[in-house]
């Protein structure tokens, strides 16, 4: 793609080196007409003739060969140092006896400048993914939040005026020794592809209630167009229940679960309830304004 600032666009270029081969104008005074040099309106004249309209087109500008490019085996030291012992440019530089300067291009060409690109467990460079269309996979997680009382907590408005709030908040059914405090489950669904986001509050965790926000979340997706495919869950109890892989089987999606004490695997849903403020409540868009593209 030609860059802002670019004299000629492929469009241009075509139009100019036509007039120079085949109007048989002069260089200088079609280079004066697209207000190039004459050398860049002969080097297009010439490329017009041995390629045709395909010359036309952007090249890269990297050069064929770079005869002072830090060589493989080099490459290779200051990675596996950095893997292994974490060090910094100066330290490996210092190490392997290389210029500092070589180090950082290196670990940036290799993406490894940043340690927090780097597996704490493995030290292999994280490997992000995202699945080609909406609905190939989803994300489903559980997170807890503890409810606030109507008017403010303790820690917002202070002890005395949070324990009035506490007591004079709405209880459930009627029943004033019930009241709507403890914890809330925040049950999330999340699209791979788009990263568009279905939550449920809950009052548990369990099981059935997994399933229902599933079946529930399955058929919203599905008011939009979006069929899913797959389900990416924790090793949660709820999703390795029969009731869990039932549904899965009447929905047609293939359930899948991450590998034990590996969070990192269902990361976008992870990342999602990290940003999530606790409350009562989750702010929710207009799910018709959602877009899958």
């Amino acid at each position: 793609m030609s860059h802002a600032n670019a004299a000629l666009t492929p469009r241009a270029r075509l139009r100019l080196a036509k007039l120079v081969v085949e109007d048989r104008w002069p260089a200088t005074v079609a280079a004066k007409m697209f207000m190039v040099s004459p050398l860049t309106a002969r080097k297009w004249a010439h490329r017009y003739r041995a390629e045709g309209a395909a010359g036309m087109v952007d090249r890269s500008s990297r050069p064929r060969s770079m005869p002072t490019k830090t060589p493989p085996e080099v490459v290779k030291r200051i990675v596996r140092v950095r893997w292994r012992k974490r060090f910094g440019p100066a330290q490996i530089a210092g190490e392997l006896g290389i210029p500092a300067s070589t180090v950082h291009a290196v670990l940036t060409r290799c993406r490894v400048n940043r340690l927090s690109h780097i597996d704490r467990v493995t030290g292999e460079p994280i490997r992000r993914y995202e699945h080609d269309y909406p609905g190939s996979m989803i994300h489903v997680d559980v997170t807890k939040f503890g409810n606030i009382p109507d008017g403010g907590g303790w820690r917002y408005v202070g002890k005395s005026q949070g324990d009035r709030n506490r007591a004079n908040t709405k209880t459930r059914g009627g029943n004033r020794r019930a009241p709507l405090l403890g914890t809330a489950f925040l049950h999330t669904v999340i699209d791979d592809h788009s990263r568009v986001a279905y939550v449920e509050i809950c009052q548990d965790e369990k099981g059935a209630t997994a399933v229902g926000v599933l079946q529930r979340a399955v058929a919203w997706f599905a008011d939009r167009g979006v069929t899913v495919q797959r389900v990416l869950s924790d090793n949660g109890s709820a999703y390795r229940s029969f009731a869990w892989r039932d549904a899965c089987a009447e929905l047609s999606i293939t359930p899948k679960r991450t590998r034990p004490y590996r969070p990192q695997t269902n990361g976008k849903i992870e990342r999602f309830h990290r940003g999530q403020a606790p409350g009562r409540g989750v702010a929710v868009g207009d799910p018709s304004a959602v877009d899958f593209g």
